[in-house]
């Protein structure tokens, strides 16, 4: 056993990296979805109980299988209607070795006998280790609707009698839902931190792996580019306090080189090939602005005339939103403002706050400071975020004392 000092600040990032793992290995070998979950669950409150005072195990992994195995033979033997089934066949217990199941909990969560609502809510639940809340912000409904649809998923999966093994292709909800998971982690919904390191760092590694079994799909290629230039800037996008840093105000010194000359490689590769898809238009955005020296040398019209291919890939109203932006940054605030008008009325960025923080961030270039204050402000109350929700209400503050943006 390892001490408890030196391991104790990693615990919880250790508990998000196994839990998916330890509930795939329980799903292969019993199935039983619902009660596999709940055991996986039980083992990991046992973990942060017991880990802190007595030290983690030589091998956590192998641990955690042990017990939510012991408490999954419990869940179903406590079930009067399958006692007798149970009592005779118990199968063995999950092997403790190091293979992985996650990508293969992936795919079964991912499966075409489910719906796509279906399939991201119960990967980002099962796989991506979010709480029926987070998931809920991330597609900007109830928690209620998004409990049901988690629940209906298990019975899905439960009743379709999907095998437990990698299938021969994958459904075109994975990258998807990868996506939805590493956007958790970049730019978390809600809580006291403005990302998620250890949320990104699982997608891009299911990313990475689902890659390698798809080597010629252009848009994983893409999606695995998109993650690795978009994650490369985390290290300079707060401060030391954790306040939020603007990309133009950023040192781009402390960003990623590895992960942005690994990103254009892929995306590079990617576009020639085709078809022509989402993520790959994104990655060539999002390495246009890694590539540039500053924020004042970033090639905004090529941005725009990208953003403009994206909107007739995909009807999502983010990318209208940061069209808007980038349009801004090409031809000025009013250009912005314009596209941004009819936005208004769409019903998903209505309630979003990055609408309003773009548009107080637009009002304030245009010289609209009153304007740009209520904006900001209203952001401010949308986002869930204490990072982001400190940050808008300082940059009403500044607005409203008549001092000038950093």
């Amino acid at each position: 056993m390892s001490s408890a000092s030196d391991r104790r600040p990693r615990l919880g990032d250790l508990l998000r990296e196994l839990a998916p793992q330890v509930l795939g290995a329980l799903v292969r070998r019993y199935g039983h979805f619902d009660h596999a979950e709940d055991a996986v669950q039980e083992a990991l409150i046992a973990a942060a109980a017991q880990w802190p005072a007595a030290g983690v195990p030589d091998s956590p992994r192998a641990w955690l299988i042990t017990v939510a195995s012991r408490r999954l033979t419990d869940l179903l033997r406590s079930e009067e209607a399958r006692l007798r089934r149970e009592a005779q066949w118990v199968p063995p217990a999950p092997s403790a070795t190091g293979h992985d199941d996650s990508l293969i909990l992936l795919s079964m969560c991912c499966h075409p006998s489910l719906s796509a609502p279906d399939q991201i809510a119960l990967t980002l639940r099962a796989v991506g280790g979010l709480s029926t809340g987070e998931v809920a912000r991330a597609f900007l409904v109830p928690e209620a609707t998004m409990a049901r649809r988690i629940s209906r998923a298990k019975q899905r999966i439960k009743q379709s009698g999907v095998p437990f093994a990698l299938p021969d292709t994958f459904s075109t909800a994975v990258p998807h839902v990868l996506y939805l998971m590493f956007n958790e982690g970049y730019a978390a919904t809600a809580g006291p931190d403005l990302h998620r390191p250890d949320l990104a760092a699982e997608a891009i590694r299911l990313a990475r792996l689902v890659h390698r079994l798809l080597p010629d799909d252009s848009e994983v290629a893409g999606l695995l580019a998109l993650m690795l230039l978009t994650d490369a800037r985390r290290p300079a996008r707060t401060a030391p306090d954790g306040t939020p840093v603007p990309m133009d105000a950023q040192d781009r010194s402390l960003w990623n080189a590895s992960f942005i000359a690994e990103g254009v490689a892929l995306v590079t590769a990617a576009l020639p090939r085709g078809p022509l898809g989402p993520f790959q238009v994104q990655a060539a955005i999002a390495a246009l602005h890694d590539e540039a020296p500053s924020a004042a040398q970033t090639d905004w019209p090529q941005i725009v005339a990208l953003y403009e291919l994206l909107l007739t890939l995909t009807d999502n109203p983010m990318v209208a939103l940061n069209h808007a932006v980038a349009v801004t940054m090409a031809a000025g605030p009013a250009a912005g403002l314009a596209l941004l008008a009819p936005l208004s009325s769409v019903p998903p960025l209505r309630g979003d706050h990055r609408f309003h923080a773009v548009h107080g961030h637009l009002l304030e270039m245009s010289g609209a400071a009153e304007e740009a204050c209520a904006a900001y402000t209203t952001a401010a109350g949308l986002t869930g975020s204490v990072p982001l929700q400190r940050y808008l209400h300082a940059q009403a503050a500044r607005l409203r004392s008549g001092r000038p943006g950093t």
